[in-house]
């Protein structure tokens, strides 16, 4: 059964003109979590040999850019570096491409080089999803979305947990375009958050004004934190409630 739902997808991609089965796999996280949107400017981390550019392109049709060590084979519409994702002369060249306002997307499908044992595979998979993490920290724009390939194991939990400090809405899936032996997992983080303000962190904060509907406006730097019952000129100390991309909800401790 496992070797047939492996033919199936590397025979699709042949005949559909593909690069890869893995394009497959990009386009049902994408019906399952809506991480890539019409017009989104998205970044490939680890793109050889481009399955998932093209089916990026495919969904998005906006500006697209892939980074590999490996010399990418040119596809219609996307934009190709060659060079090692962790330099900074090649982040420079990938913002130089998305722009000041950041990418709408990080997605990485790279898999380190397999030996054979469980445990070290695993964590080599880790370190390299950890890579593209830092990576998307630094080329999202606040709200974007982040997709990475992780192998499972006992580290996994701990990577998973990482995403969640940085993401609103995470989740682990794995397509049915995966094989079937395989231990790869992918990890869908959105709504990236910009700002190192996380659910259940306490400050000190004065409300400088009163919104809309009644909660107090306060600032951590050009952040805004809405606090409920707050008073125009007072100081509190509170609780962050709920954490977005552009803004938190938070509770006066009493």
């Amino acid at each position: 059964m496992a070797r047939n739902q492996k033919d199936y997808f590397y025979y699709k991609a042949k005949n559909e003109g593909y690069r890869s089965r893995a394009s497959y796999k990009l386009d049902q996280i994408n019906k399952k979590h809506n991480v890539i949107k019409p017009g989104d400017s998205i970044v490939d981390l680890g793109a050889a040999p481009g399955g998932w550019l093209q089916m990026a392109k495919e969904l998005s049709g906006g500006r697209v850019v892939g980074v590999d060590l490996q010399k990418i084979k040119p596809i219609d519409g996307v934009e190709t570096i060659k060079g090692d994702i962790t330099r900074d002369t090649t982040l420079e060249k990938i913002e130089e491409i998305i722009g000041k306002q950041g990418a709408d997307v990080v997605i990485c499908d790279a898999a380190p080089n397999l030996t054979g044992s469980w445990e070290l595979d695993h964590g080599r998979s880790i370190a390299l999803s950890e890579s593209a993490l830092s990576i998307a920290k630094k080329l999202l724009r606040p709200g974007g979305n982040f997709v990475v390939k992780v192998f499972q194991g006992d580290m996994f939990k701990d990577f998973l947990d990482e995403a969640k400090e940085n993401f609103v809405y995470v989740r682990s899936y794995t397509p049915a375009a995966s094989r079937k032996e395989s231990a790869e997992i992918y990890v869908i983080g959105k709504k990236f958050l910009s700002i190192g303000i996380k659910k259940g962190q306490e400050f000190e904060l004065e409300i400088k004004e009163i919104g809309e509907k009644g909660d107090g406006i306060a600032r951590i730097n050009d952040f805004i934190v809405f606090v409920k019952d707050g008073t125009a000129g007072k100081r509190v100390r509170v609780c962050i409630r709920e954490v977005h991309p552009k803004f938190a909800f938070a509770d006066i401790i009493q």
